[in-house]
């Protein structure tokens, strides 16, 4: 059972990312945090990603190498994921600061009352 878990550990990690990330982004008014919560969710996704290419002996697809290969595609996927989630980020972050310029407060429920009382 231990040598089944310790196997898996990564797998057991990345689902534990996704789950603190999906908490993060519903179970937070502050949306500073749920931006944290959707880095934390991005990282568990490209965590499993990574894992479930790994291929234990793998070797690089190249003509000259033995089998088995390992796909390079997952890696260049995530490569880009990444970048992608950089970027969403900075926008996440610079519409943040607007909002907060705008309305005093980083509240979502507070954020959702004064537009609503305009």
């Amino acid at each position: 059972m231990m040598e089944l878990l310790a196997s898996r550990i990564y797998y057991l990690v990345s689902f534990l990312l996704l789950g603190v990330g999906t908490y993060m982004l519903i179970g937070n008014d502050n949306l500073v945090k749920k931006v944290i919560g959707m880095n934390i969710f991005q990282t568990g996704i490209f965590l499993f990603f990574i894992v479930a290419a790994f291929v234990d002996g793998g070797n690089p697809p190249l003509l000259t190498a033995p089998e088995p290969y390992v796909s390079p595609l997952p890696h260049v996927l995530i490569l880009t994921a990444i970048v992608v989630g950089v970027s969403l980020t900075a926008v996440a972050l610079g519409l943040i600061v607007r909002i907060y310029e705008e309305y005093g407060t980083l509240n979502e429920d507070t954020i959702r009352k004064v537009i609503a009382d305009e």
